[in-house]
């Protein structure tokens, strides 16, 4: 006893929760992203216990959580199954993500944005440039991945609603929706590399009418930027480049593809 209250020692499991909980979500997303669990695939608790190397409790956090993300679903039996995407339901997350980054920038329009907001987001295009510009030379990917990840979540701070926030991460959090999630297809041999160029260009348009405070227009013009995504998901597609796309393997291809 100390001070009156009964005092124990923590619960060995309980203080490795958070780390084997994130560790958990990480293995098993892996997994559902690989293919090596496939759509429709139940995910059972005890063989998955076993194959991570984690405990119940953090497993079934984990589970929670990629069923928030939409990769998981909950069956009626009880537990989780791998959830199948129809190609329909790829275009509709894309379209969907596009909506709420238009609302964004229309927010961000109408509300006006700091100075300093702006400059920030006026540096990270400019060394977007420098990663576009070279046409004649391979893309750095993983740098223009960066940065175009970077801009869109200033023009998220932009728009300083913590509700739109949480909903754009959540449209975002499926493989293939997010906004860097088909830059490798455009970027590939036989990909459209003048694309990259196109966005970039939307990039710069939308922060200008941000800065002119031109709502609508904002707002146009980033549901149109997210229609590149859908134009490299059609590539993809259609040039067997599906292996380019995030999260491809839980994709159910339409008949004669």
């Amino acid at each position: 006893m100390t001070n009156g209250l009964l005092t124990h020692a923590a619960d060995p499991d309980e203080a490795r929760g958070p780390s084997q909980t994130v560790r958990a979500q990480i293995e098993l997303r892996k997994l559902v992203l690989s293919g090596e669990l496939a759509p429709g695939e139940r995910v059972s608790e005890l063989p998955m216990v076993e194959r991570l190397g984690v405990s119940r409790t953090p497993l079934r956090m984990a589970l929670v959580r990629l069923e928030e993300e939409g990769l998981l679903e909950a069956i009626p039996s009880g537990g989780f199954a791998v959830k199948a995407f129809s190609e329909r339901e790829v275009f509709e997350a894309i379209e969907i993500r596009g909506t709420l980054e238009g609302l964004a920038a229309r927010l961000a329009a109408e509300r006006g944005a700091e100075r300093a907001q702006l400059e920030r987001a006026a540096r990270c295009l400019e060394a977007l440039d420098e990663v576009v510009r070279p046409l004649d030379s391979a893309i750095d990917l993983s740098r223009y991945v960066e940065l175009n990840a970077l801009f869109h979540d200033i023009l998220l701070d932009l728009a300083g609603s913590e509700a739109l926030a949480r909903q754009i991460q959540r449209a975002s959090a499926l493989p293939f929706a997010s906004p860097s999630a088909l830059v490798s297809v455009q970027s590939a041999p036989g990909g459209n590399r003048s694309l990259l160029a196109v966005a970039q260009d939307q990039h710069r348009c939308v922060l200008s009418a941000i800065e002119r405070r031109e709502g609508a227009r904002a707002e146009a013009i980033m549901r149109e930027h997210a229609r590149i995504a859908h134009r490299n998901l059609e590539h993809a597609l259609a040039n067997q480049g599906m292996h380019l796309v995030p999260g491809s393997a839980l994709i159910r291809r339409r008949l004669g593809k």
